[in-house]
């Protein structure tokens, strides 16, 4: 006979279960096992020629990804500092710099400063040098992500990117943990979030009920008893030296895993977590255990001690990592309020086939094109050109080329919209004509005239899957978007003021506070409302370089680089 506490228990995991149903009830049936969309494709190796973030089902290159091989990696650590030996000197300002055995060729690397303490010149005098050589095979760094959204994809892109930068001959696979478990609900996950994001009130109501240590707690317990040898059993065939975790789901049965391999093993495998959102987090990011919390704001911060799971000392601000592209052109640009700045961003618009002379709008709905990205286009066209502002609005559609080719094949000047203006100007031109015969003319009114018989000169241009987004980025003067934690930090990054036009409830909500609160932008949601704001935005350059400088001021271009260093120095020390 069970007593009253196995009953509580029963009870509690049945409405677990229950929840946790919701995610897949109207897209997965609980008999049906999808495939996992993420493929192992591991580089292994000597004579490896290629290296590349595992392929999506939509098989679409990750041509950002270069070359990797298999590299033996020797790191002399010099230490600038007088009377400090060697076991110590890690804890001070070590300039590391690196040299990679190559085909039995010595390659200089980057100089790596371990911290942001920086020496005097008079005390770098009286300075004992000593050097400490430490030898490391390859290492082999395995994340841990899936496709819910490509943001998670997109910043372990960044990172594989900044490893094989800084530490040629790294290794690395992207692992989705729990679809090949084949688990109801854990093996859903995918096309759950596919559903969920495509109904806004059912995530919100998923999202709030989860995010609760109770719930944590309890979802922890379920997927340790029906997944975690599973899991543990994939972990394990990978046999990663390092283990970096980008999704929510993925930090407490993984690291649990690990830490039990590592303890099999006997040696030390370092757990890492890079939070990928911006102003919000869920409680699953923060677990107590991991060697250090990587977070993109001061809010999730906060959040992360509040949440009491993570040590203090092992949370780390950093910003959200992004491409390497968008710290190129930063460094190129400059500051873009600046002439220097104004000159750059002339130049990128005559590169990207961009009338220089007009302001460029920049309109984004994801990868897929979702929103109402037409209705959108179609109300800035329209305020645009009736409130005679010259502007390029440039559609990002993604892979809908339809909604591609219905943009670049619309007769703008003959839109819907326009007709209503066109009544309006051919009757003000009558009321001319008529005062003009002999009645009183008001000069105010003629001046309204004028200006309304002005029209702006507006190109509206569809584009598909953009590839060089930090280019547009730079050559936009504002970004109209949803409020995804990537695409403000991208925008943030090159000091681009951002129209925010929707968010994800719970996931994507404190975005919008990060964009508010730091002043460089406003959220509106119907289409006319966002085109009113915008045009008000291109008729006052004064408002535009100040919320660009306050855009500049939130961004961290170069965060991916950062962490990537901090992964590794933390990784030398204990492997």
């Amino acid at each position: 006979m069970m007593n009253a506490s196995h009953h509580r228990v029963v009870i509690v995991l049945l409405f677990t279960l229950l929840l946790l149903g919701v995610t897949s009830f109207s897209t997965v049936k609980a008999n049906s096992f999808p495939s996992s969309i993420i493929e192992s494709n591991r580089n292994t190796g000597v004579a490896s020629s290629s290296c590349s973030l595992l392929q999506s089902s939509d098989k679409r290159p990750l041509t950002s990804i270069p070359y990797c091989g298999s590299i033996n990696l020797e790191s002399t650590v010099t230490s600038t500092r007088p009377d400090v030996s060697s076991e110590t000197s890690s804890s001070h300002n070590d300039t590391t710099v690196y040299q990679y055995v190559v085909n039995d060729e010595v390659k200089q690397a980057d100089v790596i400063t371990a911290t942001q303490t920086k020496v005097s010149t008079d005390d770098r005098n009286d300075e004992q040098e000593f050097e400490v050589v430490k030898k490391q095979k390859k290492l082999k760094v395995l994340f841990l992500s899936t496709d819910t959204g490509g943001g998670h994809r997109a910043s372990a892109e960044s990172l594989a990117n900044q490893f094989l930068k800084h530490y040629p001959g790294t290794e690395y696979d992207l692992v989705d943990v729990w679809t090949p478990t084949k688990v109801y609900p854990y093996h859903t996950i995918i096309k759950s979030y596919k559903h969920l994001s495509a109904h806004p009130r059912q995530w919100r109501l998923l999202y709030y009920m989860s995010n609760t240590r109770l719930y944590a707690r309890i979802t922890d317990f379920h997927s340790k008893i029906t997944c975690y040898e599973k899991i543990k059993k994939q972990l394990e065939e990978y046999d990663p030296d390092v283990v970096i975790s980008v999704h929510p789901t993925m930090n407490y049965i993984p690291e649990k895993a690990i830490r039990n391999i590592a303890k099999k093993k006997n040696k030390y495998i370092p757990f890492f977590t890079v939070v990928t959102d911006f102003g919000s987090g869920h409680c699953t990011w923060f677990q107590g255990n991991v060697d250090m919390l990587y977070v993109a704001s001061d809010r999730i911060k906060k959040l992360a001690k509040r949440r009491g799971y993570s040590k203090k000392d092992n949370i780390v601000m950093t910003g959200l990592p992004i491409r390497e592209d968008f710290a190129i052109e930063a460094g190129k640009m400059g500051d873009r309020t600046t002439d220097e700045g104004k000159k750059y961003r002339y130049g990128m618009k005559d590169k990207l086939d961009l009338n220089p002379s007009k302001k460029t709008i920049l309109v984004m709905g994801g990868g897929e094109g979702v929103g109402s990205l037409s209705k959108i286009a179609a109300s800035l066209q329209n305020d645009l050109k009736s409130q005679g502002v010259d502007a390029t609005i440039c559609v990002v559609c993604g892979r809908n080329e339809q909604l591609k080719n219905e943009l670049n094949d619309k007769n703008w000047n003959m839109a819907p919209e326009n007709k209503k203006n066109m009544k309006k100007r051919k009757m003000l031109q009558v009321m001319k004509r008529m005062v003009t015969r002999g009645k009183k003319f008001d000069a105010k009114h003629e001046t309204n005239a004028g200006e309304i018989n002005k029209e702006g000169d507006v190109d509206v241009v569809g584009l598909g899957f953009v590839s060089n987004m930090a280019e547009y980025m730079v050559a936009a003067d504002v970004l109209v978007s949803k409020a995804g934690p990537g695409t403000i930090a991208e925008a943030a990054a090159v000091g681009l003021p951002v129209m925010m036009t929707s968010f994800l409830p719970g996931q994507e909500a404190g975005n919008v506070d990060i964009v508010l609160d730091g002043g460089f932008g406003e959220y509106r949601e119907k289409p006319k409302q966002i085109a009113s704001v915008v045009a008000e935005w291109m008729q006052n350059d004064k408002k535009l370089e100040e919320m660009s400088r306050k855009s500049s001021q939130t961004g961290h271009p170069h965060a991916a680089s950062e962490i990537v260093h901090d992964i590794m120095r933390i990784s030398m020390e204990k492997i």
